[in-house]
């Protein structure tokens, strides 16, 4: 079997791939806080055909293998949408977002939150953003935005009129009587190696512990603005960072690399075909 036949066949694969991601990237053009990633490729094992004491060695490549697909978590644009509950973070960092039914953490960069009918500051299939949940900001779970912790001046019959998100995360609620206070902090992650992190749809990463986050083997989110860390935008959405023309470049590229190998496959299977007439 000719040799240049399985190594088309691997770059045909291989670029089947690059298309994939391509293709995925340009469908989430317009995703919340979505990450576009490329695809890393290497060389395959190389056949030795001859090696002496001089020092000549004869190696002919066996095909092409990918590498890796690596995430772009270069910052998108921030656009202002007049939500309050939307948040994007000018800068490094990650929200985190704990799923109530099983207590699983994830991060994300899309903040495009919700106030559910419990008060609860959630994604938007119900996973609850984490950061201080009490009034002295001593303490990491759910944050809810009721009257809890309120002033002791604070009238006993008094509601939560308002609330707002500053840009330390700090959330401030005014209550029906004028009285206002911090309710509680929105948190973020930083990590040593983002790319160690795994998507789980829903603009969600798992993977927490093997990025190595901040604070060492256990997660430990700090307030924006400090380690690091960018700031809190209220009412704004971090956008895509899917750069069409670029992708659209890469994907010509890709389509003539995979026309090519399609073509050296001909070739070869020609060869064939003379060597099967030979007989004749």
């Amino acid at each position: 079997m000719l040799g240049s036949l399985n190594s088309a066949v691997s770059g045909m694969q291989q670029f089947q791939n690059e298309l994939d991601v391509i293709g995925n990237n340009i469908a989430n053009a317009n995703t919340v806080g979505f990450k576009s990633a490329s695809t890393n490729f290497e060389d395959t094992f190389s056949q030795t055909m001859q090696a002496d004491s001089g020092g000549e060695t004869v190696q002919v490549g066996t095909g092409v293998a990918t590498a890796a697909i690596t995430n772009n978590f270069n910052e998108g644009t921030i656009s202002s949408t007049g939500v309050k509950t939307n948040l994007a973070v000018d800068g490094s960092g990650f929200f985190v977002v704990r799923d109530p039914a099983s207590g699983q953490d994830f991060v994300t960069r899309a903040g495009d939150f919700a106030v559910d009918q419990n008060g609860y500051l959630v994604t938007p299939n119900g996973y609850r953003v984490q950061g201080y949940s009490d009034a002295g900001l001593t303490t990491n779970g759910d944050l809810l935005i009721d009257g809890t912790g309120a002033p002791a001046t604070t009238s006993p019959t008094a509601t939560v009129a308002d609330y707002n998100i500053g840009l330390d995360g700090k959330i401030t609620v005014t209550m029906s009587d004028g009285t206002s206070f911090v309710r509680g902090q929105v948190l973020l992650q930083s990590f040593s190696d983002p790319q160690a992190l795994l998507k789980e749809g829903c603009n969600l990463y798992s993977g927490i512990t093997l990025a190595g986050p901040l604070g060492g083997t256990t997660p430990q989110p700090a307030a924006p603005g400090t380690a690091g860390l960018g700031q809190v935008r209220s009412s704004a959405l971090e956008q895509s960072n899917v750069d069409l023309t670029n992708e659209f470049a890469n994907l010509i590229t890709a389509q003539r690399a995979f026309q090519a190998n399609a073509r050296v496959v001909t070739t070869s299977d020609e060869i064939l075909q003379e060597l099967v007439q030979l007989k004749r």
